[in-house]
């Protein structure tokens, strides 16, 4: 390991040195002083031994102890100010005690370094998390705002137009609810207070519910949606409800970004490892490759605009990833521009012999 070189050594390493070598002297002084009073060495020659030997000693202990103090010294000055680019030292050699306390001192600049970088890291998140809070709440609160405003200045009388701008009122306030009931939703999933109840269950069922329960906006939207399943289908092991929402989403995505004479399919098989594969696949407007690793993040949006249109609050799929994530499992998303996309996930299939929802 290459050692800063020192220019101006601290005063305190020479007093260090000084002492140790002030204290060896003292020590030699007594034999020293015995060998010339009993043997006869020339005083001069037991003094010059002596000094020698504080010399020597001043030399080892600077030699020892200066350079590597010295090395102590600079890495807490570098974690004292948050400089931690320089913090690449190799792990000093084993040999005493204080290379061990500096090895200790450059593991605590690394960890150090590591905490404050997650915590630069959680404050940026946290400033764009509210940023993004305050732009969805901002838009629909405005409008209706407005909308009321133009009501309480004579619209009200107005049969033309006061039950279209009610209607407003009550979407934007609908997308208030949505928003402040995913908020809600996602820190309990994060937090772990919305604990996962892991069961087996018919997923053949949930499929069926989720599309019986999505047929009517697909019919308003012209997109046909149906489920494509295997009649020897096994239960799978999940949070019944929980996978039945992150169901709900992936279709309600499927629908929404979709044109007219679009089509939707819930799919399952059991793979070749034995897990089910669970999809949800449409021939809508399709993702560009870019976006596609974004879009598990909150409140990212890859069409602003039309995101908004449909009422979306920009965490459906955050909320999916999350649980998702606490089934042990990832989001598959594979997609092309104007080919559609398939979001897909796997789950444990249940043991035959478990007692479990039947269909």
């Amino acid at each position: 390991m290459k050692l800063p070189s020192i220019h101006r050594a601290r005063p305190g390493l020479h007093a260090l040195s000084f002492k140790l070598a002030v204290a060896v002297t003292l020590a030699a002084a007594v034999p020293a002083f015995a060998a010339w009073s009993w043997y006869a060495v020339p005083a001069a020659a037991a003094a010059a031994g002596v000094a020698g030997l504080g010399l020597v000693t001043y030399a080892v202990a600077y030699g020892l102890l200066a350079r590597r103090l010295e090395l102590a010294y600079s890495i807490l000055k570098q974690i004292r100010r948050h400089q931690f680019d320089n913090l690449n030292l190799a792990r000093l050699p084993h040999g005493d005690e204080l290379n061990a306390l500096i090895w200790q001192v450059y593991r605590t600049g690394q960890a150090l370094e590591k905490e404050i970088r997650e915590m630069k890291k959680m404050e940026n998140y946290r400033r764009e998390f509210i940023g993004n809070v305050s732009h969805e709440l901002k838009t629909p609160i405005f409008a209706i705002q407005g909308f009321a405003e133009t009501l309480l200045d004579g619209a009200l009388e107005d049969e033309r137009v006061n039950r279209a701008f009610l209607q407003k009122i009550l979407h934007n306030t609908g997308r208030l609810a949505n928003l402040v009931r995913d908020l809600s939703e996602i820190s309990k999933i994060e937090t772990g207070e919305l604990e996962m109840v892991r069961k087996p269950f018919d997923l053949r069922r949930v499929v069926r519910e989720v599309v019986e329960s999505m047929e009517h906006m697909a019919a308003a939207k012209d997109v046909a949606l149906r489920a494509s399943l295997p009649e020897t289908l096994p239960r799978v092991m999940g949070d019944r409800e929980r996978i039945q929402q992150v169901l709900i989403n992936l279709v309600d995505n499927a629908i929404k970004y979709n044109n007219a004479g679009g089509h939707v399919e819930v799919t399952a098989r059991v793979r070749p490892d034995g897990e089910v594969e669970i999809a949800v696949v449409d021939d809508g407007i399709g993702i560009a490759p870019q976006h596609i690793p974004r879009l598990t993040e909150r409140f990212y949006r890859v069409d602003k605009s039309r995101s908004r249109r449909q009422g979306g609050t920009g965490l459906g799929l955050a909320i999916v990833k999350h649980i998702i994530g606490a089934h042990d499992r990832r989001l598959l998303i594979e997609s092309r521009p104007g080919r559609g996309s398939t979001f897909a996930f796997t789950l444990e299939a249940a043991p035959p012999a478990s007692d479990g929802e039947r269909g």
